[in-house]
């Protein structure tokens, strides 16, 4: 018994995708899910970047970059300049109308190049001495530039994580609404604290730490970090205290701690003065960048040149870091010291993105769509499946963009998007896989009977092949050789030549029937039968059956030639093969029948297909089709009547149609005048209007396209009925058993 293999639930390794998807997004291992995240970001930066704005209109302060260009590099030496140098250009800031100056460095040496490292090593002689005693008499310039913190607000910086001095920090954080220590920020345990007397004399200090997103980009800046049990600012945050006026910044945050799972609070936003930033929960500012532009950078050279417009650095925050300070971010690699002046463009303006990523609105996406693909991969098939998934994904990604472009918010939509996809994915390999199995067992089963298009379908929709039976409206081909019986005698010394002629003779005929959609219902030596519409529909049974037909015809003609000159060469005689053809539509059975529960047909169409073809030797032509038949295809033929005649069955007559051709045969006058023949034959004959019915018979001989079997068919019929009257209830039907 032919049957497939239990299925694999095209659901069900989807649902497995989806369940691990939803793991990975809670869990984040690897930073997996944030890296993807991070992507995401990235390309919606590099997309539509922050438009340039300068600040002053909003906050009354512009930012700056001084840049250590290679005109600066040639003016003041290689990096790190003395302090000397870095004094000078802390006062020309200040004469210029900076208002804030913040150093993005370590200060936590001296400098090596003081006076009195240089008075040692002076010989010890009269006139060295007096260098020594001017050299000694001379500032430091560790003092030069602490001194110049006097005239601008300088902002210096400590580094976390590294051994060294403890810092002071100038202000405190302010928290509200949780503790202070629940909040979840970086933890450090030492710290390098600049010189004392640099300490002492800045406004502000603070941690110049950056803290990338574990790929090695920066895309959120900190503004707050833990040394040991206080909280201490990041030198962002000292600066947004600095221009607010205000004592402390004031961190909100919302939660609060348990026993079981420590701090759950969650930092939302910082605020000082007029200056509200939201935070993400662990206090990080994410970045939008504008990218590098020459309204941020001043020169170094220029301002020691006194070049620089007034307005330029009038109430300016001026960042200053290493050259070589470079950091990865969306936008490329940046120096620490443009990285710093962009957060504070974002805090001034209010750009900064607000991250509104959820898990559990994540999860409601993932399970809303999921859901409803996995119920159209259970009930409608991969293609909607698909078609839902591509919507849900692309619906996302356009919410996401469109709340990035307009609102500044970032929604994670492509960890969601990659799961349904996968997901789909999956479903899709799992359809793939059961289809090529039960393609292949019905190869095995099917493969001499269904065309490929239709092992296809099948394979696709097993329910398509109803095995258990249905009833169903089916053409049915009978073609067999005729002189079958002649044939095989004729051959009696060579069964080997004998098989391969019936091999050539036979394998195209069924070939076309194939071709035409065609189901093998059987096969032998001398003849083979075919059905259509069914297993799968099939509209144009009947159309499909006659083309099939003509196909056959053809092909049968090509064989007759290939033979007729194989023939010629070996000098053998030669007589054309002959077919024919019955074909009849009707309803029928289909289902699995007999031992081997093949998939078959039967009913009255099929005995009488089988009764026609026996009988179209006596006709002439090679197609005889019953009248269901030549309804059904008539718009595609042109067919001839031949007989009335009890073939079925049943007692029930039936008549019969020679299938001469296309319908330009149709159309033809021979045909139409041979048609119009035929309807006087057989209205003579059935009111038995014998003479009438002969002397049109002998017109017609005379006609293009008239079988001469035929009409001697007909006249030993009329001959006979003349002596044997039909009666006056006669249905002008021919019964083989009254002759």
């Amino acid at each position: 018994m032919w049957k497939f293999d239990r299925p694999i639930a095209i659901w069900a390794v989807p649902l497995a995708v989806l369940a691990l998807a939803a793991l990975i997004m809670a869990a984040d291992p690897g930073g997996l899910s944030s890296h993807l995240r991070g992507l995401q970001y990235d390309a919606y930066q590099s997309w539509q970047p922050r438009s340039y704005e300068e600040t002053s209109a909003k906050s009354g302060y512009v930012v700056r970059v001084l840049e250590v260009d290679r005109a600066s590099l040639a003016r003041f030496g290689p990096w790190p300049w003395p302090r000397a140098v870095l004094a000078k250009l802390t006062r020309e800031l200040k004469t210029a109308g900076a208002s804030i100056v913040v150093f993005d460095f370590p200060l936590d040496t001296a400098d090596p190049d003081t006076p009195d490292h240089l008075a040692s090593l002076l010989p010890m002689s009269g006139d060295g001495n007096s260098a020594r005693a001017a050299l000694h008499a001379l500032p430091s310039p560790d003092a030069l530039l602490a001194e110049s913190f006097k005239d601008v607000r300088a902002v210096t910086g400590f580094a976390l994580g590294t051994p060294g001095r403890a810092p002071e920090p100038k202000h405190g954080l302010a928290v509200s609404g949780a503790a202070p220590s629940d909040l979840p920020v970086p933890i450090f345990s030492e710290a390098a604290a600049p010189m004392a007397q640099f300490e002492a004399a800045s406004a502000g200090e603070g941690a110049f730490n950056p803290a990338d997103d574990g790929d090695g980009r920066l895309r959120t800046v900190p503004l707050v970090f833990r040394l040991g049990d206080r909280l201490v600012p990041s030198l962002d945050a000292e600066v947004m205290r600095l221009i607010s006026g205000k004592p402390a910044v004031v961190l909100r945050a919302e939660g609060s701690s348990t026993p079981v799972f420590g701090p759950r609070a969650t930092i939302v936003n910082a605020a000082a003065g007029a200056l509200d930033v939201p935070l993400t929960g662990d206090g990080r500012v994410t970045l939008y960048y504008s990218g590098a532009t020459a309204e941020r950078q001043v020169s170094a050279a220029a301002l020691d040149d006194g070049t620089i417009p007034a307005a330029r650095l009038k109430d300016a925050v001026v960042y200053l870091a290493a050259p070589d300070a470079k950091v990865r971010t969306p936008l490329g690699l940046r120096n620490a010291a443009e990285v710093h002046a962009e957060t504070m463009e974002n805090i001034l303006l209010d750009a900064s993105l607000k991250d509104a990523s959820s898990f559990f609105g994540e999860l409601i996406f993932l399970l809303v769509a999921g859901a409803g693909m996995l119920v159209l991969f259970a009930r409608a098939g991969v293609i909607w499946a698909g078609i839902l998934a591509a919507v849900a994904i692309a619906g996302a990604q356009a919410f996401t963009w469109f709340l990035f472009t307009n609102a500044h918010l970032l929604l994670d939509s492509i960890n969601p998007s990659l799961a349904l996809a996968t997901a789909f994915a999956g479903g899709l390999a799992t359809r793939a896989i059961d289809i090529t199995r039960k393609r292949a067992e019905l190869r095995r089963s099917f493969s001499d009977m269904l065309p490929a298009e239709a092992l296809d379908h099948i394979a696709r929709a097993p329910a398509l092949l109803k095995l258990e039976g249905e009833t169903r409206a089916v053409s049915y081909l009978s073609c067999g050789i005729r002189g079958y019986a002649t044939l095989l005698e004729s051959f009696g010394d060579d069964p080997a030549g004998f098989t391969r002629l019936i091999g050539t003779v036979i394998s195209p005929l069924i070939e076309a029937a194939s071709a035409s959609r065609g189901t093998i219902q059987f096969f032998s030596a001398d003849r083979f039968a075919a059905f259509w519409n069914a297993p799968l529909d099939d509209s144009e049974h009947a159309i499909h059956a006659c083309e099939a037909a003509n196909r056959m015809t053809l092909a049968l003609a090509q064989v007759n030639e290939q033979l007729a000159q194989e023939r010629r060469l070996d000098g053998t005689a030669f007589t054309a093969i002959e077919i024919g053809v019955g074909i009849s539509t009707g309803p029928a059975i289909a289902g699995a029948f007999g031992a081997s529960r093949s998939y078959s047909v039967t009913g009255e169409c099929a005995l009488i297909a089988e009764r026609v073809r026996g009988l179209s030797a006596q006709y002439g032509p090679a197609i005889i089709v019953s009248e269901d038949t030549r309804k059904a295809a008539e718009r595609g033929f042109a067919f001839l009547e031949v007989d009335f005649i009890a073939a079925g069955p049943r007692d029930q007559p039936v008549k019969l149609y020679a299938l001469l051709g296309n319908p330009l045969v149709r159309a033809s006058p021979k045909f139409r005048a041979l048609s119009t023949f035929h309807d006087h034959i057989f209205q003579s004959i059935r009111t038995q209007q014998w003479s009438k019915a002969k002397a049109l018979i002998e017109q017609c001989r005379k006609l293009s396209g008239a079988s001469p079997k035929l009409y001697d068919l007909h006249l030993a019929r009329i001959a006979w009925y003349q002596t044997h009257p039909p009666g006056a209830n006669w249905d002008g039907a021919f019964r083989p058993a009254l002759q």
